[in-house]
C-alpha cells in the first residue's frame, strides 16, 4: 500500500533553515507528481510546493516562493523540501501529499520562533 512518511521538522530560529524529507513506498514514485502542504493552528490546509514526475516542473506558493525549494530523487523514493530563511508564520505541519489518489503522511511539525 501506499506510505509516505515525513521526517526532518523541529523548533528553528527565525531565519533559519530546515530540510524535510518524505520516503514515499508502495508504488512506482518516478511516475507521480509529489507535493507539501502544511496546516497551521485554526487555518485551512494549504499547497506549498509541488513537482512534476517525468520533467521536474515546480511550482509554489507566494508565500514561500524564493525560500523553499522541493526537490526529489527518484532513486531513493523521496521528496525534499529545502526551507531557508524561516519565519514564524511558516509554522506548522508539513505534510506530503501524492496528488493521484490523495494520500497523505502524517506529518512533520515545524516550528520557528526565538
Amino acid at each position: 500500500q501506499v506510505q509516505l512518511v515525513e521526517s526532518g521538522g523541529g523548533l528553528v530560529q527565525p531565519g533559519g533553515s530546515l530540510r524535510l524529507s518524505c520516503a514515499a513506498s508502495g508504488f512506482t514514485f518516478s511516475s507521480y507528481a509529489m507535493s507539501w502542504y502544511r496546516q497551521a493552528p485554526g487555518k485551512e490546509r494549504e499547497l506549498v510546493a509541488t513537482m512534476t514526475a517525468s520533467r521536474g516542473i515546480t511550482h509554489y506558493s507566494d508565500s514561500v516562493q524564493d525560500r523553499f525549494t522541493i526537490s526529489r530523487d527518484n532513486a531513493k523514493n523521496t521528496v525534499y523540501l529545502q526551507m531557508n530563511g524561516l519565519k514564524p508564520d511558516d509554522t506548522a505541519v508539513y505534510y506530503c501529499h501524492r496528488p493521484v489518489g490523495h494520500y497523505w503522511g502524517l506529518g512533520t511539525q515545524v516550528t520557528v520562533s526565538s
